[in-house]
C-alpha cells in the first residue's frame, strides 16, 4: 500500500469515529468542510500578443464559515484526482511543521466523507478512470447582472440572458441536454437584474504584485446581496453572474459561498462573467463546466498554455468554434472522459481494455455526440499499474464527427485519443512531432487506414473503417517488428482541419504558443511516455 493511500484510510477511519481534529497517521490535525475551487480563464489574447496563463484557486470551506487557502500543488498530490471532490465535503490532513517554522502546514492527504453514490467507473484493477459525484436531473442556475456604482453601461438587457437558457438550438438549455446525453436539464433557470452594486470596480478589483486581482467573495456577496430580495435561491444549484464591467482581466468559474436566502453561508457551483464572456455561449458553458467540477484539458505539445485543445470546451472554446449571430461563439462538446466524470456515459458506453488483454477484437467506437448509441463511445486502455492508483496513466478513445450545432466547426471527422493522468487530466494526443500549438491538426485525428500504438506497445488500434455512426476499430497486441517504427506519412492534399465547415463558420483561432518542453523528443531518438506512433 502506498503511503498516501496508508494515510487516506488513517483519516477515512478517524473521520468514521468522529474525532476530527485529532492527531492521526502522522498527521498534525484533520479539518473537515467543503472543497471549494475556483479556475481563472483569461479573455482572449490580441493578435500578436501571448495570451495570459489560466489561475486557479482551492480553498477548505469550514463548517463555522472560515476558509482555509490550499497550495493547489500539493492539493492535487494529497488528493490524487482533486477535482472529483470540487464541491463536496472532504476530510483534509495537515502535517506537523517543524519548530519555529510559521508557514502554512503542508497537507498530507484529501478524502471526500460525504456519501454520494458513485457511478460504476470505466475501471479495472489496472485501469483507473475517477468519477465525480453524479450530475443528475434538474439543475437550476440563475443569473444575476450586477453593475458596478461607477459604470452607467448595460452591455445586453434582460431578455437576452433569459433567453441564453432556452431550449431552442444554440441556447444552454438545449447545449447541456445534448452534451449530457438527457442526463440534466435547466429547466427553471432564468435571468434577474440589472442590480446596482454599493461599490465602485475599484473596490473589488485590486492590485497584487502589480496585477489586477478580483475579491471574487465580494462579488458575490454584494451581488447576491442586492438581488436576494428579488430572487428565490431556494431550489438553486448555480449562480452565474454577469457584470457590466471587465474583472482582473479573466473570467472564473468554480464554487462560492454568500449570506443569502437568510443563511450565513449559501454555498453553490457559480461563476464570474465579465462582458466578453457573457457575450459567447462557449466562455459562459466553460465556466459553468467548472461550476459541475470539471477541469481545463489540455493538448500534448508540453507547454503552459492548457488552451489549445479545440476538440473539449473545457480547453480551447474559441477555435473551430461555431458562430451564432446572437449568441457570439457556441460551446463545442466535451470529450468522453469529461463526460464520464459528471456519469453521463452509460457503463453499457464504457468498454475498458486493461494491461494483458492481448486478444484481438473489433470495437464499433459510435460518435460521441449520437445520443441513445447502441455501441461503445468510450474506449479505455491501460497501461502499466502503478502503487499509487492516482499515478496509472490511461488512454480514452472517442469518435467525433464535424456535424451539428455545437461540433458543426471541428477540423474533421476521426479517432480522438486522450491521455488521462496527472490528478485526471485528458492530453489529446499528437502524432505529429513536434506537437502542434493547438490540436485541430492532421496528427491530432486519427483516421481510415491508420494505425497507433501506446507508448508501451501493449495496445495498438487501427481505424478499419467509417461507418454511418462512427468508425470500426480493430484492437489488439502490437504486431513483433524487428525493424524501428516507421515514419508517419504526411497526408498528401489539404487537410481536414484546413476544409470549409459544414455547419456554421469558425471563430478566430487562438493565438500560437511556443512549447517550452518536448514530450515527444526524448534523448537518443527514443520515444517519451507522452509521445505515440502512428502509422500509414
Amino acid at each position: 500500500m502506498s503511503t498516501t493511500t496508508g494515510r487516506a484510510w488513517a483519516i477515512v477511519a478517524v473521520v468514521a469515529l468522529g474525532i476530527t481534529g485529532a492527531q492521526s497517521a502522522g498527521a498534525q490535525s484533520i479539518e473537515q468542510g467543503l472543497l471549494q475551487l475556483e479556475w481563472g480563464d483569461p479573455a482572449p489574447a490580441a493578435p500578436g500578443k501571448v495570451e495570459r496563463e489560466s489561475r486557479f484557486n482551492a480553498h477548505l470551506v469550514k463548517d463555522d464559515g472560515s476558509r482555509v487557502a490550499l497550495d493547489p500543488a500539493q492539493a492535487r498530490k494529497a488528493a490524487g484526482d482533486l477535482y472529483v471532490l470540487a464541491n463536496r465535503r472532504v476530510a483534509i490532513a495537515f502535517g506537523a511543521l517543524p519548530k519555529g517554522v510559521s508557514s502554512a502546514p503542508p497537507i498530507e492527504a484529501i478524502v471526500p466523507v460525504d456519501r454520494f453514490a458513485q457511478s460504476a467507473q470505466a475501471s479495472a484493477a489496472t485501469a483507473r478512470v475517477a468519477a465525480a459525484a453524479p450530475i443528475n436531473g434538474v439543475t437550476r442556475w440563475v443569473t444575476l447582472m450586477c453593475k458596478f456604482s461607477d459604470i452607467a453601461t448595460e452591455q445586453k438587457a434582460l431578455p437576452f440572458f433569459q433567453s441564453q437558457y432556452g431550449e431552442g438550438v444554440g441556447q444552454l438549455g438545449h447545449y447541456w441536454r445534448e452534451v449530457s446525453y438527457n442526463k440534466i436539464n435547466l429547466t427553471g433557470s432564468s435571468a434577474y437584474g440589472w442590480f446596482d452594486l454599493p461599490q465602485p470596480r475599484s473596490y473589488y478589483v485590486t492590485q497584487e504584485n502589480g496585477k489586477d486581482k478580483a475579491d471574487l467573495r465580494k462579488l458575490f456577496a454584494d451581488c447576491g446581496a442586492a438581488a436576494d430580495p428579488s430572487v428565490d435561491f431556494g431550489s438553486v444549484q448555480g449562480v452565474n453572474m454577469m457584470f457590466n464591467g471587465e474583472l482582473d482581466g479573466y473570467a472564473w468559474g468554480g464554487g462560492s459561498c454568500a449570506p443569502l436566502e437568510g443563511r450565513a453561508n449559501f454555498c453553490t457551483r457559480v461563476t464570474w462573467n465579465p462582458p466578453w464572456s457573457f457575450s459567447n455561449l462557449a466562455p459562459l458553458a466553460h465556466e459553468m463546466g467548472h461550476g459541475y467540477g470539471l477541469p481545463h484539458s489540455d493538448n500534448s505539445d508540453g507547454d503552459d498554455d492548457t488552451y489549445d485543445n479545440p476538440w473539449d470546451v473545457m480547453s480551447d472554446g474559441w477555435s473551430n468554434a461555431v458562430r451564432d449571430a446572437t449568441y457570439g461563439a457556441r460551446p463545442k462538446h466535451i470529450n468522453i472522459f469529461q463526460r464520464h466524470r459528471l456519469s453521463w456515459v452509460d457503463t453499457a458506453r464504457q468498454q475498458v481494455l486493461v494491461l494483458g488483454d492481448i486478444a484481438t477484437r473489433q470495437v464499433a467506437l459510435d460518435y460521441a455526440h449520437l445520443v441513445g448509441s447502441t455501441n461503445t463511445q468510450m474506449l479505455v486502455l491501460s497501461l502499466s499499474p502503478q502503487a499509487d492508483p492516482y499515478a496509472t496513466v490511461v488512454y480514452t478513445l472517442e469518435a467525433r464527427k464535424r456535424e451539428g450545432a455545437y461540433d458543426g466547426a471541428l477540423a474533421g471527422d476521426a479517432v480522438i485519443i486522450h491521455k488521462v493522468q496527472a490528478s485526471g487530466t485528458a492530453y489529446s494526443i499528437d502524432a505529429d512531432v513536434p506537437a502542434a500549438n493547438t490540436s485541430n491538426n492532421e496528427g491530432s485525428m486519427f483516421k481510415v487506414g491508420e494505425r497507433w500504438l501506446t507508448p508501451e506497445g501493449t495496445h495498438a488500434i487501427t481505424v478499419t473503417a467509417q461507418t454511418a455512426t462512427g468508425f470500426l476499430l480493430s484492437v489488439g497486441p502490437a504486431r513483433v517488428m524487428s525493424s524501428p517504427n516507421p515514419p508517419r506519412l504526411k497526408p498528401n492534399g489539404a487537410s481536414a482541419s484546413s476544409a470549409p465547415a459544414t455547419t456554421g463558420t469558425q471563430a478566430p483561432t487562438s493565438p500560437a504558443r511556443t512549447p517550452t518542453t518536448a514530450r515527444c523528443a526524448a534523448p537518443g531518438g527514443a520515444r517519451s511516455e507522452g509521445c505515440a506512433v502512428r502509422e500509414r
